[in-house]
């Protein structure tokens, strides 16, 4: 029988009725702060960009961004999630789905640096000491450690590497889809790219309101990142064939498309790689 829910527009849905839950507690202290962008991980210099209105065709409904106004996010493209010997890898999930999104993300980078976007990656990755893991017993830290995070592995050139530690080979972007000198990458500890992070600062210095979002996996830090950046306003756009989940990719429907409808009724809108080229083109 087919999903009803799948044929409603976003006011159709808030309409048919919504489940709302509020989630109450004590406040708690952050753990240390975000460390500063290093210069090697540079940001483009904020500039005047001209004021660019337009049209994607995307659901729930038709999306109107100004590129003035507009940043590329890639999640986590990083060797860990979509490399071969990388930590997904290790842990035993096909990561067929993943490496079949590079050459559609690689094809919007081209697209966007010609258009002048800024691009922003992000990357998982911890402090050598774990010291930004998280409390003990905390699910982020007990999460990690039964994945393996810090543990000393080869990386295929045979240096010493380490499971989703910083500036190492597990944390790097993957070959395919290397930063250029004028994008920013930044680490984040926990699977929203906004916490703890410089990432809102960025933006906001750089006047950004759109954010299309790119990259893996679709129902854990995509995910994440958009509805925090719902949360702070930001209206984003998500490229269907430019992300992957690994977890329940083979189901009768997948985690990848429960995760995009629920992101396209609530909290941004859902496109693809050739609408949005198509659509620069037309700028």
């Amino acid at each position: 029988m087919p999903n009803p829910v799948s044929r409603l527009s976003r006011p159709g849905f808030l309409a048919a009725g919504t489940v709302t839950s509020a989630v109450g507690g004590v406040a708690s202290k952050t753990g240390p702060a975000a460390p500063r962008v290093t210069p090697t991980e540079r940001a483009t210099t904020p500039g005047s960009r001209n004021s660019s209105l337009l049209k994607l065709d995307a659901k729930p409904e038709t999306m109107e961004i100004d590129l003035a106004e507009t940043a590329l996010l890639v999640v986590d493209m990083q060797n860990d999630f979509a490399a071969k010997g990388g930590l997904v890898d290790r842990l035993g999930f096909d990561i067929t789905p993943i490496r079949k999104t590079l050459g559609p993300i690689a094809t919007v980078l081209a697209s966007a640096r010609a258009a002048s976007l800024p691009i922003i990656y992000l990357k998982m990755g911890f402090r050598p000491d774990l010291s930004d893991l998280g409390r003990p017993n905390s699910p982020n830290r007990l999460g990690h450690l039964q994945a393996g995070v810090g543990k000393t592995v080869q990386a295929p050139s045979g240096a010493e590497s380490r499971i989703l530690i910083r500036d190492t080979w597990n944390t790097d972007i993957v070959p395919e889809l290397q930063p250029h000198d004028q994008d920013l990458a930044l680490y984040k500890t926990r699977y929203s790219g906004f916490y703890q992070t410089e990432l809102d600062a960025i933006l906001q210095r750089q006047s950004v309101k759109h954010l299309v979002v790119v990259g893996c996996t679709t129902s854990i830090c995509v995910e994440s990142t958009v509805r925090d950046a719902m949360f702070r306003d930001y209206r984003c756009l998500l490229l269907r064939d430019c992300m992957a989940e690994v977890i329940g990719h083979d189901l009768a429907r997948s985690n990848h498309e429960a995760s995009l409808l629920v992101m396209q009724m609530r909290f941004g809108w859902v496109s693809d790689s050739e609408e949005f080229i198509r659509t620069l083109k037309t700028a």
